[in-house]
């Protein structure tokens, strides 16, 4: 059988770490030994170590067993699920089934036998693995968990240009290529690298996302690609980071332009040589993602502005996905508006039939700076406010139907406030005359008496 795992044997008994090296090499891939306990904490964050042998008593504290927890504890501390066999001599067996208990995996007593060394060393090894592999699994159901938990799973459109980009999901999907989704705020880039996720072969495991966006600068680089414990001052634990979380997934930053341009080379290099290595670690580790990037910025722009990496951005780029603003796929506003219509009314539990068609023509001739964002927070304002049975023209306080004036007709963003002021303007303009100003305003003269009544205007 081929030799796999690595192990570290701690004794102060030179004859110990020879035979056990000896022995155990002819078995397992790399046996490192060491007679110095103090040297722990630096070869754990050299070497990943599949188990490690830990005698009990040191030169210090000969017969007590007192080091052995004391070193125990500390291994524990910098991994807990590092397997530690304790080598202990016959008399000591009371205090190795205690060690046991506080967290060893087993003990093996000296002089040993051979086949039960190894049968402990390697039960042990498999232990470590099988700790490793449910913290991983943890995780990754965690992310996989929030994934299921999007309030949308699907994208919504018919227009042509939500066909092409539907064409371009099926076609790029299956494939591990690099994908760039541009577009502007609000235009669903996340929805799109889900549906490329969960068209993929990797659809069973974690999509992880990042905010670059959100994500201060001094966090980047923890953040992508983890960090050990003491690697800097807030550092009280390891961390794996989201390209180790999405390992055999798909890893999405969102807003990939606000990455530093001093860090980009370190992402260029972990996508061109798969391996990463956490901060405060000299060690690397195989990646295997599936990348997909955002943004609403040019990176072509950026790159002839010396604020993005050309090479970086062709490692990215393999394919590009461009989602159009919702001012140019107007003949979906209706079907969105339905959607998220359905799904506030069973939020706040509202008797809602549907939306007018003088309300949705309204919707259709404003500009949305914001986009889908911005139709589902009116639709939902609109929920909440209505007194109606069918959303009116007047539930929607849309900024200006004009694409050139984007101001509120009041200075702050209280919605309340903003209904108030409409209204006010309406009754002023057509000299209180309640028919008019509920017509221009798109409401029922019921429902604007309910408003005049509310407000005390």
């Amino acid at each position: 059988m081929k030799k796999t795992g690595r192990i570290l044997v701690v004794d102060d008994d030179t004859d110990v770490l020879n035979a056990a090296r000896l022995y155990l090499k002819q078995h397992v891939e790399k046996v490192d030994v060491e007679s110095n306990p103090k040297l722990i904490p630096a070869l754990m964050k050299e070497y990943d170590y599949d188990a490690i042998l830990l005698d009990m008593n040191f030169h210090e504290d000969v017969s007590s067993g007192e080091e052995g927890f004391y070193w125990l504890e500390k291994i524990l501390e910098i991994d807990p699920a590092m397997a530690v066999v304790l080598i202990t001599a016959y008399g000591d067996v009371e205090k190795a089934v205690q060690a046991v208990k506080t967290g060893a995996s087993d003990f093996v007593l000296k002089p040993w036998q051979n086949e039960k060394l190894l049968a402990t060393v390697t039960s042990a090894m498999n232990l470590s693995q099988s700790k490793r592999d449910s913290q991983k699994l943890r995780t990754q159901n965690a992310a996989l968990k929030a994934d299921m938990e999007q309030p949308y799973q699907n994208i919504i459109g018919k227009s042509r240009a939500m066909e092409q980009v539907f064409q371009t999901i099926e076609k790029v999907a299956k494939t591990d290529a690099n994908v760039l989704i541009t577009g502007e705020n609000g235009t669903g880039k996340e929805l799109v690298a889900r549906a490329l996720h969960r068209r993929s072969n990797r659809s069973e495991n974690a999509f992880i996302t990042v905010d670059m966006g959100a994500l201060p600068e001094s966090l980047f680089e923890s953040e992508l690609f983890g960090h050990e414990k003491g690697a800097f001052t807030d550092a009280k634990e390891s961390r794996a980071g989201r390209f180790e979380i999405a390992h055999a997934g798909t890893l999405f930053l969102d807003e990939v332009g606000n990455i530093p341009l001093q860090l980009q080379p370190k992402l260029l290099s972990a996508l061109q040589t798969h391996e990463i290595r956490r901060i405060g670690s000299n060690k690397t580790t195989k990646i295997d993602i599936r990348l997909i990037c955002a943004t609403n910025e040019s990176l072509g722009e950026m790159v002839e502005k010396q604020e993005f990496r050309q090479d970086l951005l062709y490692r990215i780029n393999t394919i590009e996905i461009k989602l159009p603003p919702l001012r140019e796929r107007t003949e979906d506003i209706p079907l969105l508006a339905e959607h998220f219509l359905k799904q506030y009314r069973t939020k706040y539990k509202k008797e809602i039939r549907g939306i007018t068609d003088q309300a949705l023509n309204h919707l259709k001739e404003y500009h949305w700076p914001g986009n889908i964002r911005e139709l589902e927070h009116a639709v939902e304002r609109a929920v909440i406010m209505t007194d109606e049975e069918q959303l009116q023209k007047g539930d929607f306080l849309l900024t200006s139907v004009s694409g050139n004036d984007h101001k509120l007709p009041v200075s702050g963003l209280n919605l309340e406030e903003v209904e108030k002021t409409v209204i006010r303007k309406a009754m002023d303009k057509h000299s209180g005359n309640i028919s008019h100003a509920a017509e221009e305003l798109g409401l029922t003269r019921a429902s604007l008496y309910r408003r005049l009544e509310k407000y005390g205007l």
